[in-house]
């Protein structure tokens, strides 16, 4: 019977997502063992530790997590213990072909020459978005936005009812008769309830807010005192009849409960504020009044999406 935002511009969420990527996948330093010799000293893995090498060219734990950054997607297709060697095997390819296009001196052309400037650029970005951003996400800053939050929560009524459900008028004035008579609702509802679920919790519905149930069953139940029970009620289910055990008003989230949403939102606040300051006295010139445009309403949407 219960009934189930918008997103943020596309551009905004993959630019702030690809920042999150490469902070969510700086390499942190692990210890592996080899587990038909447990007695042998722990091993340090680090960003330079080589995995395998390519002509004598090494591929180290430190190019892994830079392929992982760029590959989430496909990574997140395939099984855990499959990840690495795959990621590999992509390095080993991007290697030899690496070389050849070095021989070919495709390393000399302008075209390269930008690309590499680009991803020099991105590489940067992304360590300064890790280092000095993503760092101020502290449980302080996290406390101060949840009650931030909180501040503005306004409860809304909800009710907890238990309910049994027949085909029939008839069958509800029946079951009705047998409450009224001292019956206990739960035990009824067991017997008598088409509802599914009644069997596993006696007809109880929890708690629910207004705009969650069908009309008729949602007007009686909000204007029932606790402990009542109601005559017949038509929904397009069937006939209910609803015994209403609680009232209350609605409570904000817990803070673990909105922990990662707080997270977005405090890592966004920074990046926007962070650009912001990067920005000031720093000349911008586009000169298509168009594009010029698209981006200004760009950067307003992000900053909109930041408060």
């Amino acid at each position: 019977m219960k009934t189930h935002r918008q997103p943020a511009s596309r551009l905004a969420r993959l630019f702030f997502s690809s920042l999150l990527l490469g902070t969510a996948l700086s390499f942190a330093p692990v210890h592996a063992q080899d587990a038909a010799a447990p007695a042998a000293p722990a091993v340090e893995i680090t960003p330079q530790t080589v995995v395998a090498t390519v002509g004598g060219e090494a591929i180290t734990e430190g190019d892994i997590q830079f392929a992982a950054e760029d590959l989430a997607q496909e990574l997140q297709q395939m099984p855990p213990e499959q990840r690495k060697a795959f990621l590999v095997t992509v390095l080993i390819d991007m290697k030899v072909m690496a070389k050849a296009a070095r021989e070919q001196q495709m390393d000399q052309t302008d075209l390269f020459k930008l690309r590499l400037r680009y991803l020099e650029d991105r590489a940067l970005r992304r360590a300064y978005f890790g280092e000095k951003i993503a760092t101020a996400v502290t449980p302080e800053a996290l406390q101060a936005a949840y009650a931030a939050m909180t501040a503005t929560f306004q409860g809304t009524e909800e009710v907890h009812a238990r309910h049994i459900l027949v085909a029939t008028e008839e069958e509800a004035k029946a079951v009705k008769a047998e409450l009224d008579g001292g019956k206990d609702f739960a035990e009824l509802a067991k017997e008598k309830s088409t509802d599914p679920s009644a069997q596993q919790n006696g007809g109880d519905l929890g708690f629910f807010a207004k705009g969650m149930m069908v009309k008729p069953f949602e007007d009686a139940a909000f204007t029932m005192e606790v402990g009542a029970v109601s005559a017949p009620i038509k929904s397009d289910f069937g006939w209910h009849v609803i015994k209403l055990e609680e009232k209350r008003m609605s409570q904000p989230p817990s803070i673990e409960q909105v922990t990662p949403q707080l997270q977005q939102q405090v890592m966004f606040k920074n990046f926007e504020d962070a650009v912001a300051g990067l920005k000031q006295g720093i000349t911008i010139d586009i000169p298509d009044p168009a594009l010029a445009a698209g981006v200004q309403q760009q950067t307003e949407q992000q900053a909109a999406e930041a408060q």
